[in-house]
């Protein structure tokens, strides 16, 4: 299957009809020589706006915990697929979940293009609880201070997102201790 292929198919998805019939395309990055993947939760509005995966200040923030440049961000290295490839819209307090299909039945296609795949860093709680499955700590912060546990193929971190900020102050083991280890262990990997 090609990206072409895969996008084609999730536009003819009666599922994501509105967003189709609105000309927003799903909203991903793969390549087939990726070494590192991102498995986050749904673009927000403003990636929505601009098709571009982690294009707000989330991204940057995320970039700057990586230790990459936007120009390797935005590589052939790194590969960007969300729980969601569109925005599922707001809710009571923040952005509704992904919807689950997504990831059930388009990423299994999708990670078999990418044979190169050397770490696979999961955003936030979605991305854990679908891929650590059974695995996963009692809560999002016992998993993310465990995540030795998940090596070398997973890397689970917390959302970068701004509002993501008390959570930060909290724990401010995960910039002095995790951090670090993700820097290096991407530059082993990239």
């Amino acid at each position: 299957m090609t990206v072409e292929e895969i996008t084609r198919k999730l536009e003819m998805d009666s599922r994501n009809a509105n967003y189709t019939e609105r000309n927003i395309p799903p909203v991903f990055q793969i390549h087939k020589d990726a070494r590192v993947l991102i498995i986050g939760q749904a673009p927000g509005r403003k990636v929505e706006e601009s098709l571009i995966p982690f294009h707000d200040k989330s991204g940057q923030k995320l970039m700057e915990w990586m230790g990459i440049s936007e120009e390797i961000f935005y590589s052939s290295k790194v590969a960007i697929v969300p729980m969601d490839f569109y925005y599922p819209g707001k809710g009571k307090t923040g952005d509704l979940p992904p919807r689950k299909f997504i990831a059930e039945e388009y990423h299994p296609e999708i990670l078999a293009m990418m044979p190169e795949i050397r770490l696979t860093i999961l955003i936030g709680q979605y991305a854990m609880k679908h891929y650590l499955t059974t695995a996963m700590k009692q809560n999002l912060t016992e998993t993310v201070r465990n995540f030795e546990s998940y090596l070398p193929k997973y890397f689970p971190i917390v959302h970068p997102s701004p509002l993501n900020f008390r959570w930060q102050r909290k724990n401010s083991w995960f910039e002095e201790q995790v951090i670090p280890v993700l820097q290096r262990v991407i530059q082993e990997v990239i």
